[in-house]
């Protein structure tokens, strides 16, 4: 999977058997307490231009939800660390807040501390193109004021791609500005499939530097349906 800026580059769980409380409202049969409203999906002059759910307000198709509500959400994301002490995680929409293509230039939908030991679980709304991006302080920015880190790159339930979903690392921009490589695993808990790149980018598995720019397809391409990534930041191999 792959998603590019209009400049270069836009960069398991296990089963829960709890009840599903009634006055929770559902899509599917999966819950969507918390979201927002689903903002209008827009079909660019291409795959890459593609804009998806964005949330209404803003940002509000991404939550935080506890793990023993996890199961119940349709697309999520856990959420832990190797890293030695508190690390800033960003989460951001492909597209800004603004509706132009800049959501990684300093745009925050969600954002939090992630401790040692800590575990987050992460839920998205249908037909949301997200990236995420982890550091030991504020994430490191370009000169054009993008975030420069390693970035995890999500899509998931794309309906210009039949409910389709992905996700890849890329250390394409940091590689880019010259700045620190941090390590970050994804891996999907149904297939196995993995994209990682460890601090540093002295190894790289199924996923984006520098050298992959204009290639497409690296990282994790999953059919419809419900979605189970696990994320490790500060990945060390």
């Amino acid at each position: 999977m792959q998603l590019k800026t209009s400049l270069l580059f836009l960069a398991g769980l296990v089963p829960f058997g709890l009840a599903l409380p009634h006055a929770i409202e559902q899509r599917d049969q999966y819950v969507s307490h918390g979201f927002g409203g689903r903002s209008k999906a827009a079909v660019g002059a291409n795959v890459d231009l593609y804009k998806g759910n964005v949330g209404n307000p803003w940002g509000s198709n991404i939550i935080e939800i506890s793990a023993d509500k996890a199961d119940k959400y349709k697309y999520v994301v856990e959420v832990s660390g190797k890293n030695k002490k508190p690390w800033n995680v960003v989460f951001w929409n492909k597209y800004g807040p603004s509706g132009k293509l800049d959501g990684h230039y300093g745009n925050s939908a969600l954002s939090f501390s992630l401790g040692p030991g800590e575990t987050k679980h992460i839920a998205f709304d249908e037909n949301s193109q997200v990236s995420m991006g982890a550091a030991p302080s504020d994430l490191p920015k370009g000169n054009y004021g993008g975030y420069s880190c390693t970035w995890g790159e999500f899509d998931f339930g794309n309906t210009s791609n039949n409910g389709c979903s992905g996700f890849d690392v890329s250390a394409i921009q940091a590689m880019l500005s010259g700045h620190d490589v941090q390590g970050m695993k994804i891996c999907d808990e149904s297939s196995g499939v993995c994209s990682a790149v460890s601090t540093g980018g002295k190894v790289v598995d199924n996923a984006y530097t520098d050298g992959e720019i204009d290639i497409g397809g690296i990282g994790g391409n999953l059919q419809a349906g419900a979605v189970r990534l696990s994320v490790v930041i500060d990945y060390d191999g």
